[in-house]
């Protein structure tokens, strides 16, 4: 049954990341609880597929302040399949090498900040425009992606390095080179794909240990609260604590 063998890949990606990237998750950890413990931010970035894991973070029930989705339309999947803002349009951008250059000028940064951006394969232009930027801008670069898949691979970047060159902190989401993980017997494609599942995997593993140091170090969350469950009277009041907070750090408060 097709269906058990993308649920045993699937586990078998988060397990080899528990099994091998717990040190590099603390170290990725240490960073983001200092930018945020400073007042500042953890910027995400993903193009396509790897903007799912930054929709995970914030605003989202059990995220907390602290992280800023940057997530450019054109570049996600959010848009037309065919016709205008395509997969194509789509597929032609994010290999366009200075397109992440204007998008950083959207945004104000500090070098307080760290980024932490998400790439399956590290090896696109505008990922490491951005990555490159934040490091001329004094933040620290944290890339998480099919980081030993991507060894010996050539970047379509001018600097020639791949995302993963770049980062100051890797942690590898331990995904097959070509994500999709189910061969079928009449076509040459697979099917079952588990970069997200790794993606998703690490980032909560991640997100739940920048608490914890964030907790030990005395520093107060600003908790997403769920607003459905009977009988929470409080819920709404945290919610606009949190979102209070969110607006004040964009402030630059």
């Amino acid at each position: 049954m097709l269906a058990k063998i993308w649920l045993e890949n699937a586990r078998g990606v988060m397990s080899e990341i528990e099994n091998t990237q717990l040190d590099h998750i603390q170290n990725a950890a240490e960073i983001m609880a200092d930018s945020i413990e400073a007042g500042r931010w953890v910027h995400t970035f993903g193009c396509g597929h790897a903007t799912l894991p930054i929709e995970e973070m914030y605003p989202r029930i059990g995220g907390f302040v602290g992280f800023h989705p940057m997530i450019e339309l054109p570049l996600t999947f959010f848009t037309n399949i065919v016709g205008g803002m395509s997969v194509q349009q789509f597929v032609f951008l994010e290999r366009v090498e200075g397109y992440g250059n204007e998008i950083m000028k959207g945004w104000n940064f500090d070098p307080k900040d760290c980024m932490w951006l998400f790439s399956h394969t590290g090896i696109n232009p505008v990922n490491i425009d951005i990555a490159l930027g934040a490091k001329e801008k004094g933040m620290k670069v944290i890339v998480y992606g099919s980081a030993n898949e991507a060894t010996g691979k050539k970047a379509r970047h001018s600097s020639g390095k791949t995302l993963f060159d770049v980062a100051d902190a890797v942690v590898d989401t331990c995904v097959p080179g070509g994500d999709a993980s189910v061969p079928l017997k009449n076509h040459f494609d697979k099917v079952g794909p588990v970069s997200t599942m790794g993606f998703i995997t690490a980032v909560w593993m991640t997100v739940t240990t920048v608490a914890e140091i964030l907790e030990e170090r005395g520093v107060k969350l600003y908790i997403h609260p769920s607003h459905n469950v009977p009988g929470d009277t409080t819920a709404h009041e945290r919610l606009d604590e949190a979102l209070k907070e969110y607006k004040r750090r964009i402030a630059g408060v």
